[in-house]
């Protein structure tokens, strides 16, 4: 989310992430605005615009975006309405009505407006009027494929405006399967030119980027922000891409790959093969350490018989290749896996922009200061002392009985 607003012309002033590591990440990629380490529940708005206001920025806010912890309501959890992550919907909420910013945009699973989690959404809503904010209606849940992503992810979106702003619209589509838009944006035109490149096991090496392919679809991945992302700061990098890593498999497990037919899945692992000229399933983060520390299900690449890179589904998720993540394998696949896809966001972004009436011609890009990349690679621990938290604010793992 951050980089999508951000390539749609705002500075990303704070975040708030409770995860040390991931807070970390975002810090890396976004050093010019204040990453709070912390639980929004025990979070005061004021500590947030005092915040925002240490690094320069006014504390009148144009737009707040949240995505709360999605898994109690999801359709692929237990969708307990007990869940205590519910909670923290109505967190957002607090902070909306206590920073008073222009507009918000909340993101969240298509689950949260069904069943018994409708009540959530109706409470949610309720609220926001009753602080002086309309809700543009109908709500609609969107496909991040329809916008320009290789990848099927459809989400519910929640645009809000205070009562003595411009009314904002949805985003129109601007891709389908149909001749009336563009076609969508298959795999390969994210992914072909890394799958000329083996993944590193182990150690990742970084490919030069004088190696890759940023034409076409692609342009907007370049090390340099082009395309959908000319608008970004520019960060300081060695043309080395990171995250091509990958995972050591079975002779089994890559001979059932390769018998796998592209679009289906494999019968033992139930994984899904890659279609070419298709687009991706929905990339996701898998469970918390405290839920077992499974990794979710990555798909297999279409022509290659092993599971994608890191830097493959954060292409898949439209992130350019100058956009760091955490070094493990499992950390950079949940911060992909939990993340809006940019251009989407972007997308969500501009609507506003419109409504802010800014002359895009007119936003500064600046060249940011370099960050030691080495706390890509933190632990826990380390990640908690950089913060000063408890390293235990993440629950630690359990070991599930089976």
């Amino acid at each position: 989310m951050s980089l999508g607003l951000e390539a749609a012309g705002f500075d990303i002033a704070a975040s708030v992430e409770i995860d040390p590591i991931h807070s970390l990440v975002h810090h890396y990629n976004f050093p010019y605005g204040a990453t709070i380490c912390k639980d929004i529940s025990q979070l005061s708005s004021q500590k947030i615009l005092d915040e925002i206001e240490s690094k320069g920025f006014s504390s009148n806010i144009d737009v707040l975006a949240g995505s709360p912890p999605c898994q109690g309501y999801s359709y692929m959890g237990r969708r307990a309405v007990e869940d205590p992550r519910n909670k923290l919907v109505f967190e957002f909420s607090r902070i909306v009505s206590e920073i008073r910013p222009k507009y918000f945009i909340f993101e969240n699973v298509p689950g949260l407006s069904s069943g018994k989690h409708q009540k959530f959404l109706d409470e949610l809503i309720e609220n926001f009027e009753e602080n002086n904010y309309s809700i543009v209606k109908p709500i609609k849940i969107l496909d991040a494929s329809l916008y320009g992503a290789p990848q099927k992810r459809k989400r519910l979106i929640l645009i809000g405006y205070r009562n003595d702003v411009p009314k904002p619209s949805y985003p129109s589509t601007t891709h389908s399967d149909n001749q009336t838009l563009l076609p969508l944006t298959t795999v390969s035109s994210a992914i072909s030119d890394l799958s000329k490149i083996p993944v590193f096991i182990g150690h990742d090496y970084g490919i030069s980027a004088d190696q890759l392919d940023y034409s076409g679809f692609r342009t907007s991945f370049d090390v340099q922000p082009k395309g959908e992302y000319f608008l970004c700061h520019k960060r300081s990098h060695n043309k080395i891409v990171w995250g091509h890593r990958g995972s050591k498999h079975t002779e089994k497990s890559i001979q059932r790959f390769a018998n796998t037919i592209p679009g289906k899945l494999d019968k033992v692992s139930r994984f899904l093969k890659l279609s070419s000229s298709g687009v991706s399933n929905t990339l996701r983060a898998g469970t918390a350490s405290n839920k077992g520390a499974f990794t979710a299900p990555r798909p297999i690449h279409y022509q290659v018989p092993r599971c994608i890179s890191i830097r493959e589904a954060a292409r898949l998720h439209t992130f350019p290749d100058w956009f760091q993540f955490h070094r493990t394998i499992w950390h950079g696949f949940r911060e992909i896996g939990n993340a809006v896809v940019p251009i989407f966001a972007k997308s969500l972004g501009t609507e506003i922009i419109k409504c802010l009436n800014i002359d895009l011609s007119q936003i500064e890009i600046r060249k940011l200061q370099l960050v030691d990349d080495s706390i890509l690679s933190y632990n826990m621990r380390q990640a908690s002392e950089f913060w000063q938290v408890p390293s235990d604010v993440i629950p630690k793992r359990k070991r599930v009985k089976v």
